[in-house]
């Protein structure tokens, strides 16, 4: 079995890709969404997602796997958007906004690293539709506290709901890639 930081890394790459790739054509426009426009962004595509697990269909031929990548690329907007607030001045430079995800994506690993280490990686062992569970549980725990003005009275903030949205999405895209290459 592949080492899981690598395999997450090999995932983060492909997702920073795209996110510059998409830069290129819209520049950083999202800088205008607030958080909580992200966070329904998110739900979106988690919902999606949920929809072809359920009805075991789709009607429009797009993949799986680009839904969980539009779910780490939204999250790490949204912390991008959490730490410095929506600006409608949307022209962030390219190399800052990748210094940003870069950041946020080195955040997610390090989380990762540490709840891998004290949970044995019982992801693992879970299937992928927990994941889709988890991340729209996670997202209606961040509308709650999007509704609460950003307070919490125990629990962890928005910002961890974010992170652990990326590393559930992270753990499904590594499955299903060892699902395909099982199937090969």
């Amino acid at each position: 079995m592949e080492n899981t930081n690598n395999q997450f890394s090999k995932v983060i790459k492909i997702c920073r890709d795209l996110f510059e790739k998409k830069m290129i054509d819209y520049g950083t426009a999202w800088r205008v969404l607030r958080t909580s426009s992200l966070t329904d962004q998110i739900f979106i595509k988690a919902q999606r997602v949920k929809s072809f697990e359920v009805k075991g269909e789709q009607k429009i031929d797009e993949d799986i796997k680009g839904e969980y990548i539009g779910i780490i690329n939204y999250a790490i907007m949204a912390l991008i958007q959490f730490e410095l607030g929506a600006d409608e001045d949307i022209n962030m430079e390219k190399q800052t906004a990748l210094k940003y995800y870069d950041k946020y994506a080195n955040e997610a690993l390090e989380l990762m690293k540490k709840k891998n280490h004290d949970y044995d990686e019982a992801w693992r062992s879970m299937r992928i539709s927990s994941y889709t569970d988890l991340i729209i549980m996670k997202l209606y725990r961040t509308k709650q506290i999007e509704d609460n003005a950003g307070k919490t009275l125990i629990s962890e903030g928005i910002d961890a709901n974010y992170f652990d949205m990326i590393n559930y999405s992270v753990f499904a895209l590594i499955k299903i890639d060892e699902t395909e290459k099982i199937k090969k």
